[in-house]
């Protein structure tokens, strides 16, 4: 009988995902890149995992050991995409992958049992992790790429992405301490848990990713983009209907929501106000939440904070930073101008 290690297991969850995640459409092609690298990684990492431990062949260990370090970037990056312009993020991936590409390129030139590697995989999760942490304090509101119905979701799998780092980070420590007392079974034995966990980890993400596929519309196919006048025709038809019922206010506001009242395809209202307006929904909403806020800060005295959650931002950072982008100066300075 065919003996299957548990790593072989993980891979093979992580191709499955990985499949499922193309076909996820967050709102940015980069970030659905990013993550299906990301769990490709994950998989291959496995593979090898369980080919030395459960049928000892240790002849791709040296790739093994390189993959790690791109876990964290790829992970960060993803989130990021979603967050920061294209030439921002083209940017960050030039410096995150072109770090971890450096590292083990240097890691290869060295001696195999020169120390410090285990340390440099180590350095990264600490990094990334409070790098992800950093991100998801931010909120929804921040990732101004991501798709309107979406934004919830991902701010939650960015803390579950963290808090498998940091698993991740203390089953590795745990694992390259016991190599390094000559403790093989007892690695071996954390090898095993580890798998398990991830397993368990990658179990609940597969269940989750049908309902999200389905509530997203990804499964569905593509509709005609649509003609110039069209496009017009439908962003005018959102607007006056934002204008007139202050949809807009509402945080919770989904682009599925706004497709239903105006009685288009959520695709087609995504494209034509692409088309139209050179932005995506989320964009698009918060232009209406920020004329909002600005007429408040001209007409009332009421305090910043205050007019933030009441023209529909989540978070200070993000009703800051979009005051800032659009107006040139931050909500108090607006406020005393005028």
């Amino acid at each position: 009988m065919l003996h299957l290690p548990l790593p072989m297991l993980s891979a093979l969850l992580c191709l499955v995902i990985a499949a499922l995640l193309w076909r996820l459409d967050l709102g940015r092609g980069a970030a659905r890149v990013c993550f299906v690298g990301l769990f490709l990684t994950f998989a291959l990492a496995a593979l090898l995992v369980g080919l030395r431990f459960g049928y000892g062949i240790d002849r791709f260990t040296v790739v093994q050991r390189m993959l790690p370090l791109f876990t964290g970037p790829l992970m960060y990056l993803g989130f990021l995409s979603l967050a920061v312009s294209a030439q921002i993020l083209r940017q960050q991936a030039a410096v995150h992958l072109g770090v971890a590409i450096i590292a083990n390129i240097v890691f290869l030139l060295l001696p195999p049992d020169m120390p410090g590697f285990d340390w440099a995989i180590t350095t990264s999760y600490l990094f990334y992790l409070a790098a992800l942490v950093r991100l998801w304090r931010k909120g929804p509101d921040h990732l101004i790429h991501a798709r309107l119905d979406i934004a919830p979701h991902i701010t939650r799998w960015m803390l579950s992405a963290a808090g498998l780092l940091a698993v991740i980070l203390l089953m590795d420590t745990a694992i390259a301490l016991s190599f390094a007392m000559d403790a093989e079974l007892r690695a071996s034995a954390l090898i095993t848990y580890g798998s398990v966990l991830l397993i368990g980890f990658l179990l609940v993400m597969l269940a989750s990713l049908p309902t999200l596929l389905a509530a997203t519309g990804s499964a569905k196919p593509q509709t005609a983009r649509p003609a110039s006048s069209d496009a017009d025709a439908v962003e005018a038809d959102a607007r006056a209907l934002l204008e007139r019922t202050k949809l807009y206010l509402d945080p919770d506001l989904s682009v599925q929501r706004l497709a239903r009242r105006l009685h288009v395809p959520e695709r087609t209202l995504s494209a034509a106000i692409n088309q139209s307006q050179g932005t995506n929904i989320s964009q698009y909403v918060n232009r209406f939440r920020l004329e909002h806020a600005a007429k408040l800060l001209r007409e009332t005295d009421a305090p910043v904070t205050k007019i933030m959650t009441q023209s529909g931002f989540l978070t200070r950072s993000n009703f800051y930073r979009e005051f800032q982008r659009v107006y040139g100066q931050s909500p108090a300075s607006y406020r005393d101008r005028h």
